[in-house]
């Protein structure tokens, strides 16, 4: 057994002409330890409030150096008081929508992760209705991929918004992609 000390009684013995090459570090966990694998692909509907830290656990990695999560609220209207939004789906294919979306965004921005949950039902203000999770090996692609995620999601994903204001009068919202978005894409 090496213990790293030279034993005085080797020390007549030739040393060697070249030290083997280090072995690289690897994690074990990895399966192929120095090549990156596939994006971890995620996408969720849920009928209960948003749980952050287990969307973010399906994108960490040890080759991301980058996390960066979207989280879209329902907000107070300053116009006429919204009370609560609510989020119907055809559940089915807004799921096959978001699971493409991640996979595309992963592609193109090298993302290591994506994670998208949607909430349905009623997401009263203050409450998450989207997140959008985005893991990296740099901040730069990952938040240029949570960007295009959100506003992908927003333009393709079958989910609909009806909003509920104060004193009871509904509308059905509409998804808007963000007009600074386009303009720089």
């Amino acid at each position: 057994m090496s213990t790293g000390i030279e034993d005085p009684a080797s020390a007549s013995a030739p040393a060697p002409t070249s030290a083997p090459a280090p072995a690289p570090i690897s994690d074990p966990t990895e399966p192929n330890p120095g090549v990156n694998p596939p994006p971890s692909i995620h996408a969720f509907l849920a009928h209960s409030p948003l749980d952050i830290p287990s969307l973010i656990s399906h994108i960490r990695a040890h080759h991301a150096g980058a996390l960066v999560l979207f989280a879209g609220t329902t907000r107070a209207s300053a116009a006429e008081p919204v009370t609560s939004l609510h989020y119907t789906a055809y559940e089915a294919l807004a799921l096959r929508s978001m699971q493409a979306i991640a996979a595309d965004v992963a592609a193109t921005h090298g993302l290591t992760g994506v994670a998208i949950a949607h909430r349905l039902g009623a997401v009263p203000v203050g409450e998450e209705s989207i997140l959008v999770a985005v893991s990296a090996p740099h901040r730069a692609e990952a938040f240029r991929g949570a960007e295009a995620a959100l506003e992908m999601c927003k333009a393709r994903v079958e989910v609909w918004k009806e909003e509920v204001f104060e004193g009871g009068r509904t509308a059905w919202g509409v998804n808007t992609v963000d007009p600074a978005y386009t303009k720089t894409r």
